[in-house]
């Protein structure tokens, strides 16, 4: 099961009190105060592995705490730490505060962390209070609370290449052939339920990552077919590869499907359609590609077309050098600009046909 958003409740540990204790000992008349001081609370800590694909565990364990700080003792026993709750999340995993939406942090590298809920401090034992009139303090402080939250967390794929395309255009099948990635592929749409990411590596150690998005289809941003829920794994790309099915297998025109695209991109997120790109002709080998691949470079003479027959891996070596020639020109993404796009919570609707969704709208 692919989950790429889930809600959860995390608990930080509380501190241990200090303790107000007096030495006690044969021979040592008036020992003093000797309390230990509390220890510190665990804190719910979120850590961005590779190892994570997905946000599955999340939902089934929606809640998490960290345990708390033991208690001072005397004869300056500290008390021990709390230990810390690690949650273990995919990379490009975006931590919202549930009740107001704000974004608070992006785990967008390997290792990255983010303290979800602060352990409480301890408290201090009575050897802290010891003064010139106060020989003998009973004081001592309790431990602090831990932060309580709930938070939202939401799944962005980080890739630097988007393969984005209408159902049956051939992405996933292009995946294979250029990575070890193995997605699924079939001769029906939607065969791909999920994003897939790949590695494409060269010979000189070159290397780039490349995201096949589920199939768009005309009203994907306003929930219509499986990609309303997907179009979010695009934001991050820097280089989207329009792939078209040049042969027109399912009836439909390439030209149409790529204006289609670029209005689906725009409606999603004005000025996504703007950034570069490289148009990704497939299924060349049939004859019928030959009159459509003419007229796509007619409508699109200042494009980067690429004719290429995936499933027989035809002239994808290519492809792969011609994106990893763009993605050595394109600059980073601006940060601000991406922050803003990332942190924006859109509205889906709920399809009631989805095991791993909830049981009403939600604003995500």
């Amino acid at each position: 099961m692919f989950v790429d958003r889930a809600k959860i409740h995390v608990e930080a540990g509380h501190g241990g009190s200090g303790s107000a204790s007096f030495r006690r000992e044969k021979y040592v008349p008036k020992g003093g105060p000797d309390g230990g001081d509390g220890g510190d609370g665990g804190s719910v800590i979120i850590r961005a592995v590779t190892g994570e694909q997905s946000l599955v565990a999340l939902r089934f364990q929606p809640i998490w705490k960290a345990k708390p700080g033991g208690n001072g003792r005397g004869q300056k026993m500290h008390g021990a730490n709390g230990a810390d709750c690690i949650i273990d999340v995919p990379i490009g995993t975006l931590v919202f505060e549930a009740e107001s939406g704000e974004l608070l942090y992006d785990l967008n590298e390997e290792n990255a962390t983010f303290v979800a809920a602060k352990g409480g401090k301890g408290g201090w034992g009575n050897t802290h209070y010891v003064s010139s009139v106060n020989r003998a303090p009973r004081k001592f402080q309790p431990g602090q609370e831990g932060e309580i939250r709930d938070l939202e967390l939401e799944l962005k794929t980080v890739a630097d290449v988007g393969l984005v395309g209408y159902p049956n255009a051939g992405k996933s099948t292009l995946l294979r052939a250029i990575s070890a990635a193995k997605p699924k592929t079939a001769s029906y749409p939607f065969t791909t339920l999920h994003p897939h990411v790949g590695i494409v590596e060269m010979d000189d150690y070159y290397r780039f990552s490349v995201a096949d998005i589920p199939g768009l289809i005309e009203g994907a941003s306003e929930n219509v077919g499986l990609g309303h829920a997907f179009l979010r794994h695009i934001e991050r790309c820097r280089l989207f590869c329009f792939v078209l099915d040049m042969a027109g297998v399912d009836g439909r025109d390439p030209l149409a499907d790529l204006a289609s695209l670029r209005n689906e991109l725009f409606k999603y997120e004005p000025g996504l359609e703007k950034r570069a790109f490289v148009l990704v002709a497939n299924k060349c080998d049939l004859p019928e590609s030959k009159e459509n691949v003419a007229r796509l470079k007619k409508a699109e003479p200042n494009a980067i077309i690429v004719e290429i027959c995936a499933e027989l891996a035809e002239n994808t070596g290519e492809l792969v050098k011609i994106l990893r020639k763009q993605l050595e020109v394109l600059p980073p993404l601006d940060d601000e600009d991406l922050r803003k796009i990332l942190a924006k919570r859109r509205i889906f609707k709920i399809d009631k046909t989805q095991e791993d969704d909830d049981d009403e709208d939600m604003d995500w």
